[in-house]
């Protein structure tokens, strides 16, 4: 670990939080993500030897804890008490950074799949009919290798993100540009505003339809906007 050289609180912060990716490493864990390749999911850029790198220093530092599961092998990384500690730190950056860099800015880098998995993530499966209710997503302007998704949702049991047919009967379908989505979903724009410019559609179940705020959750920060 570099140092800065100096006695500043601040400074011995940022030796430890500034090497890249350590931050969204971080807040990916401290949202509930625990398992390596799904936290790879939440931070897509990173590659698998500098995740376990920066795993093992997040470890280090105290910050992680790895926990083996004895009847299966898994490992869990769970956050520390220190770490919940940076967890109203790093939401209060992304909150400024929501509301002092401009949108257009952010939306310049998309990607379907990370907007794909955070949708699954925040999800209200409760807020959903119980049964199995299967979403299709449509980008009409991703390549055509990330454009179209499936969400099932089935009572008891984790939402599940598809990216081949499932081969389920859809109830809704969703076909949007993925500026559009990614804009509602972050909280740049409305709903009623992307689908009266055409930018998303939505078609199907009426229910579904009708109680969209309910089950498609929004970014922490839409609120921030």
């Amino acid at each position: 670990m570099s140092s800065y050289g100096q006695f500043c609180p601040v400074a011995k912060a940022c030796e430890i939080l500034e090497p890249r990716w350590t931050v969204l490493i971080l807040m990916v864990i401290l949202g509930g993500t625990s398992r390596f390749n799904e936290i790879r999911r939440g931070v897509p850029g990173v590659s698998p030897t500098l995740l376990a790198k920066r795993l093992r220093d997040l470890e280090a530092q105290n910050l992680v804890e790895r926990v083996a599961d004895r009847a299966n092998g898994a490992i869990d990384y769970v956050p520390t008490k220190a770490a919940v500690q940076l967890d109203p730190i790093i939401d209060a950056l992304g909150r400024w950074a929501h509301r002092n860099i401009d949108g257009d800015v952010t939306l310049q880098h998309l990607d379907a799949r990370l907007l794909m998995w955070n949708i699954r993530r925040k999800l209200n499966a409760a807020a959903l009919p119980q049964r199995r209710t299967v979403i299709r997503f449509d980008y009409v302007d991703a390549k055509q290798s990330e454009r179209i998704y499936w969400l099932i949702v089935t009572p008891r049991a984790p939402v599940e993100l598809c990216f081949t047919d499932p081969r389920f009967d859809v109830d809704l379908y969703v076909e949007a540009s993925l500026r559009a989505l990614t804009s509602y979903w972050i909280g740049y724009s409305s709903l009623s505003s992307e689908i009266a410019n055409d930018r998303i559609r939505l078609i199907g179940d009426q229910l579904l339809i009708r109680t969209i705020d309910k089950w498609l959750v929004r970014s922490s920060f839409a609120e921030a906007c």
